[in-house]
């Protein structure tokens, strides 16, 4: 539960990258919802990282 943060980065990296490389997957780049889906995973993971860990040293 405490690495739930850097997963959720991890994964709206790994989106983003994917996106970028992959041939097939290009035309997901163009789609504001693939990445601001993206985006909002890694801004979650984020903020769930920094409460957590807050959490767990309070």
């Amino acid at each position: 539960m405490k690495n739930l943060g850097i997963i959720l980065i991890v994964v709206g990296a790994l989106l983003l990258i994917l996106c970028a490389l992959v041939p097939f997957m290009s035309d997901m780049a163009d789609q504001n919802w693939y990445t601001w889906g993206s985006f909002i995973l890694i801004i979650i993971g984020l903020l769930t990282h920094i409460f957590m860990n807050k959490k767990v040293e309070a």
